[in-house]
This record gives C-alpha cells, structure tokens and sequence, in this order.
C-alpha cells in the first residue's frame, strides 16, 4: 500500500460506511483497510442492521457520503473468484403477482423491479445482482436473470434509499459452478475473495481522493 493510499484510508472511514454480511468474509487485507458494519446474513438482517447505524449516524449529524455493499456472492455466468461492482440489483423473492403485480415489483413502492447503482470504478467489470433470502444452488440459477446472487444488497441500498445515501456494491463471486458442500464450499475461496476485493477497495480510496480533488477544484 502506497503512502498516499494510507493516507487516504484515514479519511476514508468518515466517509464511506462499509457493509458486510458475516466475519467469514472479512479477513486479513480487508482488516489492514476497513472496519465494515457487519450487518448480519439475509435480506432481513441487512436492512435492520444498516438501518440502525444509519439511523446512528444520522442523529451525529455524520451520515456517509456513500455505503458499499461487500462480500461474496454466487454465480454461473461470472468468473469464479472474479470482483465484480454492481450495476444494477433486484429482488426476487418478491412475488405479488395474485394481485396484479409482476413477480419482482414491491406493491405501492417508489421503485422499479431493478435499481441502478455507480459504477466509478473503471478497472472493476460490472455486473447484475439479484438478492434474495435463498442461497442459489444447482438449476435454480436458470431462473434468475441477473449475473450474480446474493442475500444482501438489496436491503442495503433499501435503507440507504431512506436516508438519501448513495449506496455501490463489490462483490466477489465464491461459488456457482457444481453443487455446494456445505459451509466449506462457500468459505473456500473467500480468503482469495479477501484480498481482491481489499484491491478493489484500494481503487476506491484513489477514486475518491480523486473525485475530492477534483470538487473541490485543485
């Protein structure tokens, strides 16, 4: 890590708000880089958990200027063990079609079925994102339209949407192809996920010292 890059970090925690599901992906060269709130597993637990720090900080008067989603997440169209940032992300455990409505619309919300995200990292590949509160295995990926699964990203940027914070998502892909067995089929390759999303992270810092840079007109 560069000089300059340390330094960022130091400013980078009043301004970013990282949020992750579990501990299990949060290791070593994430730990020499960022302290994430870590929210819990599921849709569920993601938006109360990011609700409550926000909610925290709101009453500080400190709300960051952006949230980044964090973690792993399941795929059979992206590259195993490849980091990805999320262009767009949906839900699709929300199903209201026996009243009318197609299966991914939330009823009398202010929302469409998929939500675009930033993207300003220009050496990380986009993809799309479906949470859920499912863990995708086998041929249930054939019924998802989006590159990547997870269980959290969407409840993120739900409650950030309630604060007015903008919210990105990077997330490494764990698993997809063949069958998961058991935990130690998710946790396999998270620590190789650990040091490349810390890289993605990196590319962060530098965009953000960039984008104060050039606000403020230096």
């Amino acid at each position: 890590m560069t000089g300059d890059r340390a330094g960022n970090l130091a400013t980078l925690h009043s301004r970013v708000l990282f949020v992750m599901a579990t501990d299990h992906e949060y290791r070593e060269h994430l730990r020499a880089r960022i302290a994430p709130l870590i929210a819990g597993v599921g849709p569920v637990e993601a938006a109360i958990g990011t609700t409550i720090r926000l909610e925290q900080l709101r009453v500080a008067e400190a709300l960051p200027d952006l949230v980044v989603s964090l973690g792993s997440a399941g795929s059979r169209r992206c590259e195993l063990g490849g980091v990805y940032q999320i262009e767009a992300v949906s839900w699709r455990d929300i199903d209201a079609s026996p009243i009318g409505f197609p299966p991914g619309i939330t009823p009398f919300a202010d929302h469409g079925r998929v939500i675009a995200l930033p993207t300003p990292l220009s050496r990380v590949p986009c993809a799309t994102l479906s949470t859920g509160s499912d863990i995708v295995v086998g041929d249930r990926y054939a019924a998802i339209d989006a590159d990547l699964v997870d269980m959290e990203t969407f409840a993120v940027l739900r409650a950030c949407q309630r604060f007015g914070v903008p919210m990105m998502g990077l997330r490494g892909v764990s698993d997809g192809p063949g069958e998961l067995d058991g935990v130690s089929g998710w946790t396999e390759l998270l620590p190789l996920l650990d040091e490349r999303l810390a890289s993605a992270v990196d590319l962060l810092v530098d965009w953000l010292a960039t984008e104060g840079r050039t606000s403020s007109g230096s």
